[in-house]
């Protein structure tokens, strides 16, 4: 087949854009193109090299990157072989290679029924009908499109675990640091500082995850010797079981269950896994609020193992970055600056234990209880729960945790109640009895008894409202949960005996008030200790006065009542927009201490950075304190300072973030989830690149590396060049990846860019002749940095000083060009660059 084209001798085509338009052409594919040269403007009509653009669809057999698409959702960037086809040797065929296919998503029945050609290294796609493949050489790409009736459930940004990545190996080191120095004035004066932090180790190979997590303390007073800790608080191993979607967990663990309390033990789980299942099927993270009087330091732990901790500002605060596999009771501690510290806790108790019909969901636990100092506690243990979906709406649940002197049976029963809500009840039966010590008047003793929950949860539509949780469990006196009971054998005598615990968490909108409420409540009752209470009610609405628009008006109120202390406290405040980003507001606290009133100011630096100033007055003085906040790219910084007259006077700052290294390089980069799932980017050495990725937005350093922790697991994840704020001198090609990371992994994203000068360049050959039409130049990284149109002229980017390209045409290197010594990085282009190719 010929193609004639006649144009107008005073215009002179593009000819590269003409025929790379003829090469795709889709509706051509039996026959190859044969291009009338006489109508190419060039001097030598048999100095033109179309090979690659003679045959639509047609590549050359050999080996190409390309980026996989299958059915408009991407797979991992790899590399596919192009093979002749056996049936016609003009032709040449897509090997989709076993590693490939298994990404695709098919389902089993689908996966048995496949045939394969190339010694069976390649899918006959003749297998799948309906399938096609098709290679878009200007995208670097190649599109996969399959029926879907073929394949596994996805959505829009959640894959099958066919194509969940298990990462490259690596070792990481993330870090949370915080420093306060501060000299009190009460009762003579005294100066003091403290230095905290905690943090993960860890190393990554294959499916494993190795992790250890560390904390540690000093501080120091006026008067007194320095106080020094550090402790690896846990040491473990994990991987996903893909097939079983499930997690199995080796060391030093907590028992996560939705029946059972909480303890620390060491030895070996296995648990179903609901991060592995679609969004709409997961769980939730227990989150945490309170108020803070200062700027003050939030530390959340569990049974003494540090989680998380960070520094707030002054006014109420609300943490929600909690992992949605913490299980039992959460201990917080508000340190203020002035010394005070505020104690309360927080129940982290699942809604109701629903499962869907025909799943079954399981946790199985082996080992011996040890405490957060790794002293053993009790015998060997096994424990095992699971929950049925036995027809829709009603799930069945159990489990047993037993010692060698401790048995707790349980079962129970929940309920879709539609309308009403959703219910759950269940009874755990206890029996245990405490080893003999000496002296000590219950030691010995046998116990037994039953313990009762009901739990319920509902979402009113009509009237704006949620109860997140509501919970109610009567124990008997002889109950023992197994956490109380490896308490009470350490010291012979029951401590907490529980008795009642009440939980509540509601939430209303009133939207025609532009107001919106949201009440926590805890009660807990024991035999034999006073009650434990802690309320809380918080209150927002938004309005306009006048011109002044979005004024804004805040009131929370708490009371933490225990054996040991009572804290009740109020925080009102009210704010306007100040500016284009600023905000004003004036605020009050008050708790038994005293009270403060503020005003403050607080402001966008840039979208990165922010600040708040404040001034005020309280019962001992005026105070003026100032907060400051920035994530960079190597990590997050918060600094703070308070003075308060005639009281104290305190500076704090806190860094959050880590370092990541890989046999690609090593990077710094700022925090997210301790030890968590992030992606490791490389822009081929190229600086200075941004880049975002769920939300985050960094720059490469100055190898050309960056990191971004703000990944999550299990969903599809997607990292970006930002095409907006590349520089000038830059060019990528595919600006786009994307792919799910399995739990901890180390994700691996390379991006081709092309950075350097650009030209307009005349290539001669030594004979004084020039390359054929359409030769095509590299550079020394095999990056295409130009097309030769006629007469040599060539449009070149992504130019170096000294570096060395190469011209290809006839399917190989025929010369090389090596650029001068020195190149103008003034100019946007150069003009008329002469390169000789020897």
């Amino acid at each position: 087949m010929n193609i004639h084209i006649r144009l107008p001798d005073n215009i002179r085509v593009s000819l590269l854009t003409l025929l790379i338009g003829f090469s795709f052409i889709s509706n051509i594919q039996a026959e190859d193109i044969e291009f009338n040269t006489d109508m190419f403007d060039v001097n030598d009509k048999t100095k033109i090299d179309l090979s690659q653009f003679s045959r639509p669809g047609y590549l050359m057999p050999g080996e190409y990157s390309f980026t996989i698409y299958a059915n408009k959702q991407t797979l991992p960037e790899q590399t596919v072989f192009y093979y002749e086809d056996p049936a016609d040797p003009k032709n040449s065929l897509a090997c989709l290679s076993p590693v490939l296919v298994n990404q695709l998503g098919l389902k089993k029945e689908q996966m048995s029924s496949l045939s394969w050609w190339h010694q069976g290294n390649c899918l006959a796609l003749e297998s799948l009908p309906g399938a096609d493949v098709k290679a878009d050489m200007a995208e670097s790409a190649v599109y996969i499109n399959i029926p879907q009736a073929y394949l596994e459930y996805s959505a829009d940004n959640w894959d099958p675990p066919s194509r969940w990545e298990e990462g490259i190996p690596g070792i990481l080191l993330d870090y949370n640091m915080n420093a306060q120095v501060s000299q009190q004035k009460r009762g003579g004066s005294s100066n003091s500082y403290i230095v905290g932090g905690n943090g993960v180790v860890g190393a990554n190979l294959l499916a494993w995850r190795l992790r250890g997590d560390w904390q540690m303390r000093q501080d120091k007073r006026s008067g007194f010797a320095a106080n020094s800790e550090f402790i690896w608080s846990r040491l473990y191993a994990y991987r996903a079981i893909k097939s079983l979607k499930s997690k199995l967990t080796m060391g030093e663990n907590f028992l996560a269950s939705d029946i059972f309390d909480s303890f620390r033990y060491t030895g070996i789980s296995l648990a179903s896994d609901t991060n592995m299942l679609p969004p709409n099927l997961r769980g939730y993270a227990p989150e945490v609020t309170g108020v803070a009087g200062s700027n003050a330091t939030v530390i959340i732990s569990q049974q003494g193992r540090v989680i998380y901790q960070t520094q707030v500002a002054a006014g109420p605060f609300r943490i929600q970055e909690l992992n949605d596999a913490l299980a039992g009771e959460l201990d917080v501690q508000v340190k203020e600056q002035d010394g005070s510290t505020q104690f309360f806790t927080v129940s982290t108790a699942s809604v109701p234990y629903l499962t869907r019909p025909g799943m079954v969901r399981y946790k199985l636990s082996l080992g011996r209880p040890s405490d957060w100092r790794r002293h053993v506690n009790g015998s060997m243990f096994a424990s095992g729960e699971f929950s049925w979906g036995v027809s829709n709406g009603w799930s069945l649940y159990g489990g047993v945790t037993a010692e060698k002197n401790y048995f707790a049976p349980a079962l129970g029963v929940g309920r879709d109640l539609l309308m009403f809500g959703a219910m759950s009840f269940d009874v755990t039966r206890s029996t245990s009895r405490l080893p003999a010590i000496s002296g000590v008047s219950e030691s010995g003793k046998s116990y037994n008894g039953n313990s009762y929950r009901l739990s319920y949860s509902k979402r009113f539509d009509s009237y704006n409202s949620q109860i997140s949780f509501a919970g109610y469990r009567f124990s008997q006196e002889g109950f023992m949960s197994m956490s109380e009971y490896l308490d009470a054998r350490t010291v012979g005598v029951r401590q907490y005996n529980s008795k009642e615990m009440y939980t509540l968490s509601f939430s209303q909108q009133f939207t025609d008030l532009g107001l919106s409420a949201y009440v926590n409540y805890y009660h807990q009752t024991y035999w034999n200790q006073p009650d434990n209470d802690r309320y809380s009610l918080s209150l927002a609405r938004q309005f306009d006065v006048g011109r002044v628009k979005n004024l804004s008006v805040n009131l929370t109120a708490y009371r933490n009542h225990s054996s040991n202390s009572k804290d009740d406290g109020m925080y009102v405040s009210l704010s306007l927009p100040w500016g284009n980003t600023g905000t004003f507001s004036a605020s009050g606290d008050w708790d038994n201490s005293g009270n403060n009133q503020r005003v403050s100011y607080y402001d966008r630096i840039d979208e990165r950075s922010n600040y708040q100033v404040s001034s005020g007055w309280g019962h001992s003085g005026s105070l003026v304190s100032g907060f400051y906040s920035r994530q960079g790219d190597l990590m997050q910084v918060n600094a703070n300072a308070t003075y308060q007259q005639a009281r104290y006077s305190s500076a704090g700052l806190s860094m959050q973030g880590g370092v990541t290294a890989t046999k690609h390089g090593a990077v710094l980069h700022r925090g997210n989830q301790m030890g968590g799932t992030r992606v490791f980017v490389d822009t081929d050495s190229v600086p200075d690149i941004p880049l975002r990725g769920n939300g985050a937005i960094v720059r490469t350093n100055n190898w050309g590396q960056a990191v971004l922790t703000d990944t999550n697991s299990y969903y599809r994840s997607m990292v970006s060049v930002d095409l907006n704020a590349l520089p000038n001198n830059a060019e990528v090609a595919q600006s786009v990846k994307q792919g799910t990371l399995t739990e901890g992994a180390i994700g691996y994203r390379a991006f081709d860019v092309v950075a350097g000068t650009k030209a307009m360049a005349l290539i001669r050959l030594s004979d004084s002749s020039y390359p054929p039409f359409g030769a095509t130049v590299f550079n020394s990284r095999k990056q295409q940095v130009g097309i030769l149109n006629d007469d040599g002229d060539v449009y070149l980017s992504g130019l170096n000083p000294g570096e060395k390209l190469s011209v290809n045409w006839d399917g190989k290197i025929q010369c090389e060009v090596i650029l001068p010594a020195s190149l103008s990085d003034k100019q946007d282009l150069i003009m008329n660059l002469l390169l000789p190719c020897k």
